[in-house]
Formats: C-alpha cells, structure tokens, sequence
C-alpha cells in the first residue's frame, strides 16, 4: 500500500465495492518486464483490464497489445495504438471479426486448427498468422489446458498449409499458463517449439517469431520467483536451442503489469457464526465470484484480505459474496485470518486485485453492480 492509494482510500471518494488502481505501478512493472527481456517486444493482454486509463499508459510507454475480440481491438485503436503493434491472439475468432481487423490494419492473428486457418485465408489474405502449440501447465495457478493449443506435428502441417493459402507463416506461440510460478516451464515450452522451427526450416520455411505467451506471476500470498529469475531462464532456453540466431521474441502479460497496482476495498454485508460448519464464522462481503473474483473459484488465485483499523484477535474465517448462489463462497478451504470483532460495516482490503477483476465481473447478477473503477 503506497501513499498515493491510503490518501485515496483516506478520502471516501467512492462507495464500495471498488478498484483502485495505481497506473504508476503499472508503469514501473512495464518496466521491469523491460529490463529482464530487453530482446522481446510487450504485447499487453488486454483482457487483464481493459480499462481506458491502463490502454492510454500503455500506449504512452509505446507498448503493443494482445486482444482477445475485435472489441478489444477496437479499444486499443481509440486509446492510440497503431494497428501494427496489436496482435488478435485468440484462436477463435468471428470471420467478420477476422475481416474488420485486416480492415483496418491489423495483420498478425493467431490460430491452431485448420477450420480457423481457413477463415484466416479467406477473410485475412497475406496476413502474418502464428500457430499456437499446447504446453504443459504444471506450476500454474490459473492454468488453460485443453482448449487451445496444438500437438507439435500437427502445428507444422498446419504452418506449411498456412504458406500454400497465400498467408504468410510467421511464427509459434505458447502459453504456460496464467500465474506460472516455475520459471522451467518456459524452458520446456521454447525447446518445443525450436524442434518445430527446425522442422520447417528443413521444409523450406523459416519462421521469424517466437511469442512465450503471458504467464508471468505476481505474489499473492505465497513467495514467487523475482521477474529477473524468469529472464535468466528464457534467456538460457534461447541460446541452448537457438544459439546466436534467436527469432523475434514476443510476450504477452496481464496479471504481471496490472495485478498488483490494484486494491479493491469491500464492504462486510453480514458476520455471523455458521452452527451448520462447526461454528465458523462467516463473513459475507459486498463483492464475491460475480462481482469479479471469478479466479477465487477453485480457490485457486488466493487474494491477501486484511482490515486496516478494526482490533481484536485474528480468526479464521470464511469468506463468501452477497450474492444468492450457493457458489459465491471465496474461501472456505484457504485459511484467511481476520479480527474477531468484523462487523457489518467495516471495512476490508482486497490486495492485489488489478488483474482479471474488472474484466470478470457480471453486469448485474442479483442486481449487484461491477465494481466501481478509479484510477489514480
């Protein structure tokens, strides 16, 4: 908590729930990504937090983006980003969203099926594609497995077809996984795909790019590995399976520049003692899963919550949402130590809550409101 957010949260300029979000910490994590992967172009994954004032920093600091919609294109263009530094990571994707990007000047789309090559070269002719290989997953908090992705020998085939298309075959992506926290997964990722870069030199294609996809951790409750530690070890994978003739390198992060500039502060609804789970105590706040938590399903992201000013002993205690859905329970497996003496009224602090929060949260279930957004 920097002087800038207490003297905010000080003034009561907001009505709960609500984010606040420090855009100097976004630009000092920016950065930071610079300085441990000087060789690889940021592509912001827009989809951590879309909002206007994150694009505009991001613009201001001459980032690229990766967008996940036309819509989220369409927000990079007005923010001021040139069609040429975004990149339609999504490898599903409307043809007439295909179509609209090209349109106006995006070239670069991604893909990893043979049904969405097909849209690519009828509605994108002569755009740069990349194929998206499945990796593992192992380490991560929030992992993606199944859904996207390809095996390495279908992901040749299809780069080869993509050349006969008329498109031009440009790269490979990966992706670890969000919140990785095992830096060896990026390892084993790059050293996949270099056997696909060899293979299709050897084919007679040469691939330009290498997108490592996000990933990148930020600490939560638990220890994770300095930026730096990540840097090392792309950096090691690149020269053992590249040598000196590394590919264009590019990364995609969210949580990594927005996670930890944001704090959502709460109000506790109701703190009562459940006789029906051995007398736990419970306490329900005015945000939960539908109000933008969704990583907590699974308990898998665990945000630290603290009480700033309310005295008694710590407890454990479960933490739930207001909403009534029997699901919109946070943590009830994850001890989250809070004072005794909660009550409704008081206060809490969600930490670290600038990624995947805003972006997540439900227009109206139960008639609750997203999130109020502030941005400092």
């Amino acid at each position: 908590m920097n002087p800038k957010l207490a003297h905010f949260l000080d003034s009561g300029a907001y009505s709960t729930p609500a984010l606040i979000c420090d855009l100097d910490r976004v630009r000092e994590n920016f950065r930071a990504l610079q300085a441990a992967l000087p060789d690889a172009a940021i592509y912001y994954a827009v989809k951590a937090n879309p909002a206007s004032p994150i694009l505009d920093t991001l613009v201001g600091l001459e980032s690229h983006f990766d967008a996940a919609s036309i819509e989220e294109v369409r927000q990079c263009l007005i923010a001021g980003a040139e069609p040429g530094t975004i990149s339609f990571g999504n490898t599903v994707k409307k043809s007439a969203a295909i179509a609209e990007a090209m349109r106006v000047g995006v070239d670069l789309f991604a893909f990893d099926s043979r049904e969405e090559l097909d849209k690519l070269a009828e509605a994108a002719p002569g755009a740069r594609v990349y194929c998206r290989l499945a990796v593992s997953q192992e380490g991560a908090d929030w992992p993606l497995p199944h859904k996207f992705g390809t095996d390495a020998a279908h992901a040749r085939d299809l780069l080869i077809e993509a050349a006969r298309r008329g498109l031009v075959p440009y790269g490979l992506s990966f992706h670890v996984g969000s919140q990785q926290t095992g830096v060896g997964a990026y390892q084993d990722a790059i050293g996949a795909a270099a056997m696909v870069f060899t293979d299709l030199r050897q084919r007679g294609i040469d691939l330009a790019m290498l997108n490592l996809g996000g990933g990148f951790p930020i600490r939560y409750r638990d220890e994770i590995p300095p930026i730096g530690d990540f840097g090392l070890a792309i950096t090691e994978a690149l020269r053992q399976h590249f040598g000196n003739h590394w590919p264009e390198l590019i990364i995609e992060p969210g949580r990594a520049l927005v996670g930890d500039a944001g704090v959502i502060v709460s109000e506790v609804v109701l703190a009562c003692d459940r006789s029906a789970d051995g007398g736990r105590r419970w306490v329900y706040l005015d945000i939960g899963r539908f109000g933008g938590l969704a990583e907590t399903e699974d308990e898998a992201i665990r945000y630290r919550i603290s009480a700033p000013g309310i005295r008694g002993k710590d407890q454990d205690m479960v933490i739930a949402g207001p909403t009534c859905d029997g699901v919109d329970v946070l943590y009830r497996k994850t001890v989250t130590l809070l004072p005794e003496r909660l009550a409704a009224g008081d206060r809490v602090l969600i930490h670290d809550t600038g990624a995947y929060v805003t972006s997540y949260a439900s227009q109206g279930f139960n008639g609750f409101s997203p999130p109020e957004e502030h941005y400092l």
